[in-house]
């Protein structure tokens, strides 16, 4: 016999999962538990002679095989369970610790159980009736709140429309669903609405009510439910007396308040947003004093306007000119500025009006344009009073004030709370990645940085580890590299450093900027950077970097499209809104009690996960059309995809490379080159068209692949003299490599293309000179398959060797390979034995005939003509005897 179990106290999903599951398993009995919300037991009542549940009085007097429990995760005591029994779970709970090893647990965090069933259901080749429909669609719907609630997913509303296609009745779940109460039960629910206790916590509105229900024999959870529709509060905690003890009953609607943590104290548990405890031998007083001393411990602090604004907002006076404003706000980009006149607010100057005062042409200031009004807020505020603040003025850019002083200290936009209302932004959930940057740095950096952060928290400055440093520790790929953006101002607190712990300082007062050059005397003490009063000069023991940048945080904008960004201080949420991909936006901040507290104003943490490429405004690639070199960068190195969106603006843009400096392009696409996998970038750059885009000579194809694919990742041997004292050469081979990327890619075009295209990218002249020699060589190579080696010798003697070596790894065939790879090891050291010394001891005159004949001599020795220095003397006399006569 195989059976489906569920919960005592069944609510809707609880049936609804037993009839899915024996709707999947035909022949398994679903069993009805002994108790049942009153409005699932009148379900049951009218509709239970067309459903499969059986009562456990009635089921065989026979060994169960396997039970599937759903909607729940612990054993329900029935006949003929035993120890040979399989145990299968289904469940939307997170699976808790401690099941069986040998159970089989299915557990998916998504609005209702029945969603799961019914997605396999999908599969299933039955006729659903009206009524069974209907069940499935109740189970769903009462879970998720009729899918309003905020743990509803995509999957609860498919499975919701499956139903309705099948015949679901929404008048049949609408009446269950809103089930009038019985009169005990109203009287408890007036009992609580009579006794609620409202309390402010971390900025959530919380409810606690208590009532006696020893005389009630009706479920609860109905009184409940109709008490949280009624009041609306964050959290409900209804404490009720019964015959067995005090019954906790927790409904949470927010993301920050999880009632099953608060349950479990109490010995219960649940999920985040219902969970319910029975409490026995303490008294509801008790136990009520005891919730209100947790709560604050437990509770998340709500999404507040300091954690979604940005500081330091721009002000208008109000005999601000409207064409002034019009500069400031093509410069900044904001929608609206707010109208300060001695330190207080006075109105909102939006661009609409702007623009519409330009068009007609009019002349008037900003106290003519503005919406009046002394309309501001508080950081500690929250996004709900924020919200009701913005609906009740109209007005989509709110000045922040500070609640002491009286200054306008920021301001937050529309943008901003559409952003954490719709989950965009993962900055206010709270995520601290301490743990992850204790573990990822070496004791010396870590030393560094809680230094900095400690200095910082001292001067009270806000300090941030930024960019790239915490997408790859998100990443799990962790660098030792990192800049630090600062709050405030950055020069001073680097000063601050030195005192402390010495060096010297680089500073640029015009950008904020300072390069803090550590001293050699620092060390580690009890886990604490110090400094030595002795250390030797480049004795040092520990890890530590060169140096340290420190950046004060900055805004940026752009007079024209393509041109560099003209830079101003601005807070770290301007900073990190200038930078070019969702995924280099994230920040981590140090200073204090906020150290590891993750920043993500733009959606990067949530495209890290989905793998997204995605760019931060539309008008990025037209203020700077390099990011979409970087766009592919990125995207490949990580395995990404560019965001559909990002990819049609990158399209739009394309035009734009051509007004770019050669040398901006050139110092991108060295970035790729650089990289492991350059060669699939490249291909991409192709695919998108952005190669065509920068000059039609940088092509790609499969030859090009095969090249660079087969391209060394050590240097040749040093008998191929690209390592030879004397010879031009490039610092390294990794940039000797570098460089022969360009040569393969310029190579076989005409050379007036090859020309144009490398000076195009800017190449210094070095790089041009190889380029046109190996693309002149490219061009006549075949007439060096038959030739003699000296032949070969004079072709190729007075080319740079790089770029020899990038023909001979281009050759098309064997023969011509030989040829060059001969000349680079070979050939070219071969010299005479004979010196012009020689010659004028035999009484040679001097003159050009010296050349000609160590020249003769030369060839004869790489044609094999001399093989032996008495040959060579031969060869020589020979030559003499026929300049005599």
């Amino acid at each position: 016999m195989r059976i489906i179990l569920t919960h005592e106290q069944a609510d809707f999903d609880a049936l609804a999962s037993l009839l899915a599951g024996s709707l999947i398993d035909e022949g398994a009995l679903p069993v009805l538990p002994h108790r049942m919300n009153r409005n699932v037991r009148a379900f049951v009542t009218i509709y239970g002679a067309e459903l499969p549940f059986v009562e456990q009085r009635d089921l065989p007097s026979e060994p169960v095989e396997a039970v599937c429990i759903v909607d729940a995760q612990s054993m329900v005591t029935v006949r003929g369970i035993n120890s040979a029994t399989r145990v299968h779970v289904v469940d939307h709970h997170p699976r808790r610790e401690g099941l069986p090893a040998d159970w089989q647990v299915t557990c998916d965090e998504i609005g209702a159980t029945t969603t799961l069933l019914v997605e396999r259901l999908q599969e299933w080749d039955g006729h659903l009736s009206v009524v069974q429909a209907t069940l499935l669609l109740l189970g769903i719907y009462e879970d998720t709140g009729s899918l309003t609630y905020s743990r509803t997913t995509v999957r609860d509303l498919r499975a919701a429309a499956y139903l309705l296609e099948c015949g679901a009745s929404l008048r049949i779940a609408a009446d269950f669903l809103n089930h009038p109460l019985s009169q005990e039960q109203q009287r408890l629910y007036d009992e609580l609405r009579a006794a609620v206790e409202t309390y402010r916590i971390h900025g959530h509105q919380i409810i606690i009510a208590q009532g006696d229900a020893r005389g009630m024999d009706e479920e609860l959870s109905s009184v409940v439910h109709k008490l949280r529709d009624l009041l609306d509060p964050d959290a409900l905690f209804v404490l009720v007396a019964t015959r067995n003890g005090v019954q906790l009953i927790a409904r949470s609607t927010s993301d920050f308040v999880d009632v099953a943590e608060i349950a479990a104290y109490f010995g219960g548990g649940g999920h985040d947003r219902a969970a319910a405890s029975l409490i026995r031998d303490r008294s509801i007083q008790e136990i009520a004093a005891e919730l209100v001393r947790i709560l604050p411990e437990r509770i998340r602090p709500a999404v507040t306007v300091a954690s979604i604004m940005s500081r330091g907002a721009q002000l208008l006076a109000p005999e601000t000119p409207v064409l002034e404003a019009a500069q400031r706000m093509q410069r900044f980009g904001y929608e609206g500025y707010p109208v300060v006149k001695d330190g207080v607010v006075v109105g909102l100057l939006t661009r609409r009006a702007v623009d519409r005062a330009l068009a007609h042409k009019l002349n008037l200031t900003a106290a003519s344009l503005m919406d009046a009004g002394n309309v501001y807020i508080y950081p500690e505020d929250s996004i709900e009073h924020l919200q009701r603040v913005m609906a009740d003025t109209g007005w989509g850019q709110v000045p922040v004030v500070d609640s002491q002083s009286g200054e306008v200290i920021g301001i937050v936009t529309r943008t901003d709370l559409l952003k954490t209302l719709t989950s965009g932004s993962l900055a206010t959930q709270r995520h601290n990645l301490a743990d992850k940057l204790n573990k990822a740095l070496p004791p010396s950096r870590l030393a560094l940085l809680k230094a900095v952060a400690q200095t910082a928290f001292d001067r009270r400055l806000a300090v941030y580890i930024v960019g790239g440093f915490v997408r790859d520790l998100l990443l799990e790929k962790p660098s030792l590299d990192f800049d630090l953006v600062v709050e405030g101002d950055a020069i001073s607190l680097a000063q601050e450093l030195v005192k402390q712990y010495g060096g010297r300082l680089t500073t640029h007062v015009q950008f904020g900027t300072a390069k803090w050059y550590l001293s050699p005397r620092l060390t580690i003490q009890d886990g604490k950077l110090a400094l030595l009063e002795n250390q030797p000069a480049g004795a040092r023991q520990d890890d530590f970097p060169q140096f340290l940048d420190l950046i004060t945080a900055r805004t940026e904008f752009y007079n024209y499209p393509t041109a560099l960004p003209t830079v101003e201080s601005g807070s770290i949420k301007l900073d990190l809104h200038r930078r070019d991909f969702t995924i280099n936006t994230l920040a981590l901040r140090l200073d204090g009690h906020h150290y590891g507290e993750l920043l993500d104003f733009w959606g990067g943490l949530s495209d890290l996960r989905q793998g997204l490429v995605r760019v931060l405004h539309s008008l990025s690639f037209v203020d700077d059309p390099t990011r979409m070199l970087r766009a592919v960068r990125f995207e490949q190195r990580f395995g990404f995809q560019i965001e559909q969106r990002t990819l049609d603006l990158m399209q739009e843009a394309l035009a734009l490379m051509s007004r770019v400096s050669g040398d901006r392009i050139r110092h991108e696409l060295d970035h790729i080159l650089e990289e492991p996998n350059f060669i699939n970038m490249l291909a991409r750059l192709n695919e998108l068209g952005l190669l065509r885009s920068i000059h039609p000579g940088l092509q790609w194809d499969e030859w090009l692949r095969e090249r660079l694919s087969g391209l060394p990742t050590q240097p040749p041997h040093p008998s191929w003299g690209l390592g030879e004292p004397g010879v031009r050469q490039y610092a390294s081979w990794q940039q000797q490599r570098k460089m022969l990327v360009y040569i393969l890619w310029l190579l076989r075009l005409p050379l007036h293309q090859a020309k144009a295209a490398a000076l195009r990218l800017k190449h210094p002249q070095r790089l041009v000179n190889d380029i046109l020699a190996a693309a002149t060589l490219w061009q006549d190579l075949h007439s060096l398959s038959s030739a003699k080696p000296s032949q070969v010798v004079r072709r190729l003697e007075e080319l740079p060797l790089l770029a020899v070596y990038a023909v001979w790894l281009a050759a098309p065939e064997a023969p011509l390979a030989r040829q060059l790879e001969n000349y680079l090891t070979r050939w070219r050291k071969v010299t005479p034995t004979i010196t012009g010394d020689f010659l004028k001891s035999r009484g040679v005159p001097q003159g050009p005939v010296y050349k000609e004949i160590l020249g003769t001599l030369r060839a004869a020795w790489l044609d094999g003509e001399i093989k032996t220095e008495v040959e060579e003397i031969a060869f020589l006399e020979r030559l003499l005897e026929g300049a005599r006569g």
